[in-house]
Order: C-alpha cells, then sequence, then structure tokens
C-alpha cells in the first residue's frame, strides 16, 4: 500500500492570514509546517548580518545555499527590515531556483507538509493534493498587522502599514520569475470578512473534500 506524502499548498499576500491557518491545518492533519518565506528572510538576514549588499544576486545566491530549514528563528527573521530585504532578494532567479529546490525536498518527506508562501501551488509543489489561496483586502490585512505590531507592545502608523502592503503585493505580483498569482486549480479563501476560526473551518472542509475525491 502506497503512502505518498500528503502535500498543502497555501499561498497568498503579505498579512492575508495564511501563516496562522497553515500551522493549524498542519496541526489538524498531522503534517509538517515550512512557511517558505522564513527561508528568504534568513538569506536577507545573513546578508544584512554581514553587511552585504542586498542586490548583489551572486552574493543572495551563496547566502540562500547556506541557508538550513531546520535552524529558523521566528522571531528573529520577523523584523520589519529583515521581511522588507527578503522582499528584494526573493527577486533574483538563482536564490529562488535554490530555496525551491530545499522546500521541494522538505515537501517529499514523509507524512507529508503543508507549505506557505506565495509560489507553491504555481511552482514548489504544482501537484500538490490540495491548493489553497488565502487572501483579504490591502486595508483589511494592514489593520491586522497594524493590531498585531500594538498588541506586542510596538508602535507603527496604520497608513505607513497600508503603504508598505500595497509595495509588496505590487513587488510580488509583478516579478518576472515566480510572481505571486493563484493557481489555475486553487480555491480561493477571502478571509476579508473571516475570522480565523471561520477560515480554519472552510480550509479544513475543502481538504476534507479534495482527499476524500481522491480517494
Amino acid at each position: 500500500m502506497s503512502h505518498a506524502p500528503i502535500v498543502i499548498a497555501v499561498d497568498g499576500p503579505a498579512a492575508s492570514g495564511k501563516g496562522t491557518l497553515s500551522r493549524r491545518l498542519a496541526t489538524q492533519y498531522g503534517l509538517r509546517h515550512l512557511d517558505t518565506g522564513l527561508s528568504y528572510r534568513a538569506v536577507a538576514q545573513a546578508l544584512l548580518a554581514s553587511g552585504q549588499p542586498l542586490d548583489d544576486e551572486a552574493l543572495a545566491a551563496t547566502a540562500a545555499r547556506a541557508v538550513d530549514f531546520s535552524g529558523f528563528d521566528a522571531a528573529a527573521l520577523s523584523a520589519h527590515e529583515v521581511g522588507d530585504a527578503a522582499s528584494r532578494v526573493s527577486v533574483f532567479p538563482p536564490v529562488r531556483r535554490i530555496l525551491v529546490d530545499k522546500q521541494r525536498d522538505f515537501a517529499r518527506v514523509p507524512p507529508g507538509a503543508v507549505l506557505d508562501g506565495r509560489d507553491i501551488g504555481t511552482v514548489v509543489c504544482p501537484d500538490a493534493d490540495v491548493k489553497l489561496y488565502v487572501t483579504a483586502s490591502p486595508a483589511v490585512r494592514a489593520g491586522r498587522r497594524h493590531r498585531e505590531i500594538l498588541r506586542l507592545g510596538g508602535q507603527a502608523e496604520y497608513e505607513a502599514i497600508l503603504a508598505d502592503i500595497e509595495r509588496r503585493d505590487a513587488r510580488d505580483m509583478g516579478r518576472a520569475d515566480s510572481p505571486l498569482r493563484p493557481a489555475d486549480d486553487a480555491h480561493l479563501l477571502d478571509t476579508s470578512q473571516m475570522s480565523i476560526e471561520a477560515a480554519f473551518l472552510a480550509a479544513c472542509a475543502i481538504i476534507d473534500a479534495a482527499r476524500a475525491g481522491k480517494n
């Protein structure tokens, strides 16, 4: 009897809630979880820490080869400056190729995985068992991020966060290599008017139906 790894691809723009949703789905289905955005943030952090430029493709590729998925410090990688730098280095095709290979290797390990990012269903795992595209309006996403920053004791202006999200959306959707877009067979999940619990239940219903259909 075959026990092929189960792969669930979760894509979407920044602050759409895909990370929180993906972690819950991984727990629900007993799968491993990978926030692929952290791999790009790890490259950016390595360059920032060593004082190297963010616009050197060769240096970024070298940093990508050294990324260890088991050693991510999510707290350190969540810093705003790291995220902005990651959006810059992620446009380099060699960086994307190196990290995509690593991400595919991660997904192949039984029992499978939930991977979230920008190009999981379209590039990293185009044969994923289930593909979700999680989104929300820029205004809603900015509001969520703003409330989270304030809850954690930080300070930020809503307008600045909204402008940053819109700038990142344009960069992610407009890049030549692996632009952010829903896979043709992805299930769209707009969480603008959804709580995380409602989004989780909707995602589980989609996954359960898809798995039942394949079985």
